[in-house]
Formats: structure tokens, C-alpha cells, sequence
């Protein structure tokens, strides 16, 4: 028996293909072991079929080389295995997603931060290494000895010629017969696999997106690396990027809410709408248009026009968290945040590009592609229906500003197709700045150089600005003029270094908000003014562990690292606290009812938070989505429950299925300039229709 197996075992091929396989599927299990992934009996039988055609496919090719070359080829795949399960871990503890090559445009960027990066990675998830290290020893001590035995015997066996061609042959029947099989184990296992895609019993109902979109694109990493394995997505990964996939859309005419008609009603002229719409042909537009004009028009409500004729600055906070809702330690925002409005459970999810894209997504309110740097790949994208636009039409004077140049985001163009009448960077700034990633621009100087534009407006003149801050942006773990700015301040508290610098440089911020207040209020504006704060995303570099020292909530479980303050304030308004849940996707339709904007509530698919139509819902970037009784976990498809109350599969469907094509609309619209064209479509004077 045993010599029969090691038989088979020095049989080159199927050697080959265990020495890939037995490493490959210690790895993935190591993955799922240390990682936020989750795995059943259904998932985990996809991954072995996968690494299985993985292993007898790589197997084929490396037959076509002889020892050691044909070791050094599995040594070589085996390692840049553990590699990108090593580095997909990283990703998604540090940025919250998995990353695609879909971003790489922003490669350059992150090398910027590699040290933080790295310094982030849990001790485990190193472990990932250890298959390919004990494939290593077995291929040098263990097989070197079967090599030894071998040369040993070929050295005392006479053959004659006749003999050695005769071996000859045999060894290429042998070959060809084993390619056969080897091919068609193959067949069968992509057989078997696909059944594991297309078999109801082996789908979770509640998934997002099906298995058979998933293996035709990847959109959606998160779910993707649930369901066929880290490696398995690594090589859809590069497929969808080599052969990208044409967006499929079919024709659907969603039937058209018609609101009842009341004193708070908006009227909207949809004649012109609905012939555009008639008589498109482009399939991926007629569906758009089909789309956003079936919406329902929120009503106008008791906060309508509450701030007409303000001013309004609108400013996008790097890396805050609710570590800044601090009075003792921050207390000119702490100020905006207790005067005004402010909404307990507010988050900005995490995507591949997070400043860029939640930006972009807060001044048009759509969601960004989870998978692109959306801000950046889309630069050349107009919208009419952007923030900036909104306020061009009331006739206000827009512009946006951030003290940083355009390494990481094209903002110059990106903002000024937002419809920003001017953006100004650092350079047009003036501001003092090191153009390395350790010191950044002080947003103190920001706020300064702020006031002196915003001084040139006469008070009769309205205005809307849109600011990005920079100081508090990482690195945390390494000596910085911002981090050590403020340091002695929480040198007597028990805190971690990193986090103590993180402090110093939100303290920069801090003071940067009492300078523009305090400007805004000599420049006899403040009280004309309405200020809108949110974090872009929690401060990268910090574990969970360390911001956990600091708050009073896990944010280690259950989506809490996206939690980040979102404030309105205005000096006149009496203070609230609102408790619905809500992502920066709501933040233009708000904003527009509140000015009493001319506006089309149809055109985003965040809503007027103030409206009686909100759904009190916050959504995950993966499509994961959470309310006050609820969790819905996208990429394991699991529910998790706050309170007694409980939802039926139903309803957990339709709640799923109206993310999906929220999120599906706002990526086609993206993808395909869709407000460009409709902003020229209805605004031709000689359409022709043929």
C-alpha cells in the first residue's frame, strides 16, 4: 500500500499539482482563519474546485519544464499566492476594502504611506506564509533526498541505446496519456464548479450579488472573496481587467410615482423628461432616465427654506472621527457640534478611493464604483445636479479650496466639472507646505488664507465653498511638525504616541475652525452663514485597539470604524440631536431644502434627511446596510439583529435589492456621463427625434 502511494507521489504530475494545491488551500484556509471573511460548506467546496483547476492547469504547463526549474516555477506562484493573501488582509484592515487592480492608478499614492501601511498588519496575518515556508523545507531537504536515491540508482543501471529509446517513448505515451486525464479533470471540475455558481441550494438568497454576475465581474471584492477564495478572485480580478466586461442593460420602464398633491407639493415639468426618454435608443440611458424619473419627489416640509439666502461652507474633514467630539480637547468644534445639528449615527463608508470618492459622492450624491477611484477616473464627468450647480443657478458664487497640491486627487478638474466657479489648491493658496507625505499643510494657514477670499464678498453677495482639510491626515506613528505640533498637551494622558499625535494634529484643526469663525464673525457674515462638517473617512494608521482606548464604542465590530461626525450649524438655529442613520450621500438634497434650492429630489439616491419620505438607513460600500434594529452583512450574506424587532427574509430582499439598484444606477450613471447627457438633452432648443 505504501509503496503504491509512493508511487503515485513520484509520479511528476500529480506531484506538481499537490505541491500547488496542498499550499494554495492551506493558504486560503489561513486567510478565512485571520481575516473578516467567513466560510460554509458551500463556499469552501467552490474554493477546492477552484484551486483545484487552478493546480491541474498550472500543472500542464510547468510538465513542460524540467527539475529544478518546474520547483522554482510552484516556489515562485506559491509565494506571490501568500503575498496577495498577505497584502489583501492589510487592505482590508487598513482601508476597509479589498483591493482591485481597477485602482491601481492610485499605486503611486499608497507607497507614499507603505510604512503606516504595513505597520498596521496584525501579527496573524503572517501566518499566510507558512504554507509556502513548509513547501520550501520539503522541496530542500525532503525531495532532495528522493532526487539523491534517483541519481543514485541511474548511476549503476546500464541501458543501451535501443533501451534509453525505448524509456523514451514510453515517457512521451506517458506524457500525452497523462495531459489527457489531466485535461479532462479539468472538463469535470469546471463542470462541477459552475454547478456551484448556478445550483439554488448552493446560493445564499440574501447575497447581493449572484454568484454568476460575481464570475463574469468581480464588482464587488468583498463578496467576491467570500464566496471563490482570495486567489480565485486575484485571477477574476485580472481577467476583468484584461477583458473588461460591457455593461448589460435591458429595457425597464419602472412605473412613475404620482404624488398627492398638497401645499408642500413640488411641481416638476416632466413633458420634456418623458419625450427624451420615448425616443432614446442607447439602452444603458432609456434605462436611466426610466429610472430617476419613476423616483418619488419628496415633498417640501416645515425646514424648507430655513436657510434661504445664507451662506454656506461646506467643509469635508480629513480623517475625523468621533475621537473629535471632544469638548476638553476640541472645543470650537465641539461648539458647532453642541449649538447645532448633529447626527448621532453618521457614516462615511470606506471605498477604494476614500477622500476622493466621498467627496465626489457628497457633492452629487450618488454612490461611487466600490471597486475604482471613481473621482479620478470620472474627472472629465459633469452634473448638473452637483452642490456647486445647485447654488450657480441661485446665483451664489462658488468656489472650493484644499491646502494640498493634486498628487492624490485631480481636483482642478474634478471640482471645476462639479461646477465649482474656482478652485483653489495650495499653490493658489500661498500656503506654507513640504511636498512630502510626513508634513502637510497646516489647515490653520487654511482657514486664514480662506477668510482673506471670503473677505472680498460684500455682505450683500451670497457665497457657498466647499473646503478639504489636510492636517490631521496620517502618518500617526512616526515624529511630524503637525503631530508633534500639540503634543505636550496629551503627554500626561495613558495614550498610545500614535494616537497622542493623532490628537495634536486634530487640535490643529480645531483651532483652524475658531480662526474662520472668529473671521467669519469680523467679517460680519457668521450670522448669514451656515457651516456643514463630516469626516471623510476614520483616521487610517490607528488600530482599532488604540481609537477603542478613546471611545466608548467598539469599533472593531459591526461597520463602527466608518462612524464620523455630521454637523449643520448656524449661530441662530436651536440644537438637535437626530438619531437616524445616514451616509454623505443625503447630504446635497438636504442642503438644497434647506436653501429652498431649485431642485429635482429624483436626480440622487440619498434623500432630504428632514424629509417624511427618509428612510432612517445607512449603506456600506460593499452593499452592506444597517438601520437602528439591523445589520446586513454583504459579503456573508448575515443578518445581525439590535433589537426585538426582526424582518422577515422579505423584506431583508427588498431592502437588499433597493441598495443593489441604487448602487447599479449610480454606477452606470458614472460610467456613462448620464447627467452630462441629460443636462444637453433637455436643455436643446431643436431636438430632433427620428
Amino acid at each position: 500500500m505504501f509503496s503504491k502511494l509512493k508511487s503515485i507521489w513520484n509520479n511528476k504530475y500529480v506531484k506538481n499539482t499537490l505541491l500547488i494545491f496542498i499550499p494554495l488551500l492551506l493558504c486560503e484556509i489561513i486567510f478565512f482563519g485571520v481575516g473578516d471573511a467567513t466560510y460554509g460548506l458551500y463556499n469552501m467546496s467552490r474554493i477546492i474546485l477552484g484551486l483545484g483547476i487552478i493546480s491541474l492547469t498550472l500543472s500542464i504547463i510547468i510538465s513542460l519544464f524540467k527539475q529544478p526549474v518546474s520547483y522554482v516555477i510552484i516556489a515562485v506562484f506559491n509565494f506571490i499566492a501568500s503575498l496577495y493573501a498577505f497584502l489583501q488582509l492589510g487592505f482590508k484592515s487598513f482601508l476597509g476594502v479589498y483591493i482591485s487592480i481597477n485602482t491601481r492608478s492610485q499605486l503611486g499614492a499608497v507607497i507614499d504611506y507603505v510604512k503606516d501601511f504595513l505597520r498596521s498588519f496584525k501579527f496573524s496575518y503572517y501566518l499566510v506564509f507558512i504554507p509556502f515556508l513548509l513547501l520550501i523545507v520539503y522541496l530542500i531537504v525532503f525531495d532532495k533526498k528522493t532526487r539523491i536515491n534517483q541519481s543514485k540508482k541511474s548511476i549503476f543501471t546500464f541501458k543501451t541505446k535501443k533501451k534509453k529509446e525505448k524509456e523514451q517513448k514510453e515517457k512521451e505515451i506517458t506524457a500525452w496519456k497523462s495531459n489527457v486525464t489531466m485535461i479532462g479533470m479539468i472538463i469535470i471540475l469546471i463542470i462541477l464548479y459552475y454547478g456551484t455558481v448556478s445550483i439554488g441550494f448552493m446560493q445564499n438568497k440574501l447575497q447581493l450579488i449572484s454568484n454568476k454576475e460575481l464570475l463574469k465581474y468581480p464588482s464587488n471584492p468583498s463578496i467576491a472573496i467570500n464566496q471563490f477564495g482570495v486567489l480565485s478572485y486575484g485571477i477574476l480580478d485580472i481577467k476583468s481587467s484584461l477583458f473588461p466586461s460591457q455593461t448589460q442593460t435591458q429595457d425597464i420602464a419602472y412605473a412613475k410615482i404620482d404624488n398627492e398633491q398638497t401645499d408642500y407639493s413640488r411641481n416638476i415639468d416632466d413633458s420634456k423628461w418623458q419625450e427624451i426618454t420615448e425616443n432614446e435608443e442607447n439602452p444603458d440611458y432609456k434605462n436611466l432616465n426610466n429610472y430617476f424619473i419613476s423616483q418619488k419627489i419628496t415633498d417640501k416640509n416645515e425646514y424648507t427654506g430655513m436657510f434661504e439666502d445664507k451662506n454656506l461652507i461646506v467643509i469635508m474633514m480629513e480623517s475625523v472621527n468621533d475621537i473629535f467630539i471632544n469638548e476638553e480637547y476640541f472645543p470650537n468644534f465641539y461648539n458647532l457640534y453642541s449649538n447645532g445639528w448633529h447626527w448621532e449615527n453618521n457614516y462615511s463608508p470606506r471605498n477604494s478611493c476614500s477622500t476622493g470618492n466621498n467627496e465626489m459622492s457628497g457633492m452629487i450624491g450618488l454612490y461611487s464604483i466600490y471597486d475604482k477611484c471613481t473621482a479620478n477616473e470620472y474627472r472629465n464627468n459633469t452634473y448638473f445636479e452637483s452642490i456647486f450647480n445647485l447654488f450657480n443657478k441661485a446665483g451664489y458664487q462658488t468656489t472650493s479650496m484644499h491646502d494640498y497640491t493634486e498628487h492624490y486627487y485631480y481636483r482642478n478638474t474634478i471640482h471645476t466639472n462639479m461646477g465649482s466657479g474656482k478652485y483653489y489648491g495650495v499653490d493658489d493658496l500661498g500656503i506654507d507646505y513640504r511636498n512630502e507625505y510626513r508634513n502637510w499643510a497646516s489647515d490653520e494657514d487654511f482657514m486664514t488664507q480662506v477668510l482673506n477670499i471670503l473677505n472680498d464678498y460684500s455682505n450683500e453677495e451670497h457665497f457657498m465653498t466647499w473646503l478639504t482639510t489636510v492636517s490631521s491626515h496620517q502618518p500617526y506613528g512616526v515624529s511630524s511638525i503637525q503631530g508633534d505640533m500639540y503634543l505636550d498637551e496629551f503627554s500626561n494622558t495613558t495614550y498610545p504616541e500614535d494616537l497622542q499625535r493623532y490628537l495634536s494634529k486634530l487640535k490643529i484643526l480645531d483651532n483652524a475652525l475658531g480662526i474662520l469663525i472668529d473671521g467669519l464673525e469680523k467679517q460680519g457674515k457668521l450670522d448669514d452663514t451656515v457651516i456643514v462638517l463630516y469626516g471623510d473617512h476614520y483616521p487610517y494608521g490607528l488600530k482599532s485597539d488604540v481609537i477603542n482606548q478613546i471611545l466608548d464604542y467598539d469599533v472593531s465590530v459591526d461597520f463602527e470604524t466608518e462612524r464620523v461626525p455630521f454637523v449643520i450649524y448656524n449661530n441662530q438655529m436651536e440644537a438637535k440631536t437626530f438619531k437616524d442613520y445616514t451616509s454623505y450621500v443625503n447630504i446635497v438634497p438636504t442642503i438644497a431644502n434647506l436653501f429652498n434650492l431649485d431642485y429635482d429630489p429624483r436626480l440622487y439616491v440619498g434623500t432630504d434627511l428632514l424629509s417624511k419620505d427618509y428612510e432612517s438607513l445607512v449603506v456600506f460600500a460593499d452593499g452592506s446596510w444597517r438601520d437602528k434594529n439591523v445589520l446586513y452583512d454583504a459579503s456573508s450574506g448575515e443578518v445581525k439583529y439590535y433589537t426585538d424587532k426582526t424582518y422577515t427574509d422579505e423584506k431583508i430582499m427588498d431592502i437588499t435589492s433597493e441598495v443593489s439598484l441604487k448602487m447599479q444606477m449610480s454606477q452606470l450613471a458614472i460610467t456613462t456621463n448620464y447627467f452630462n447627457y441629460l443636462d444637453e438633452k433637455l436643455n436643446s432648443s431643436n431636438e430632433v427625434t427620428e
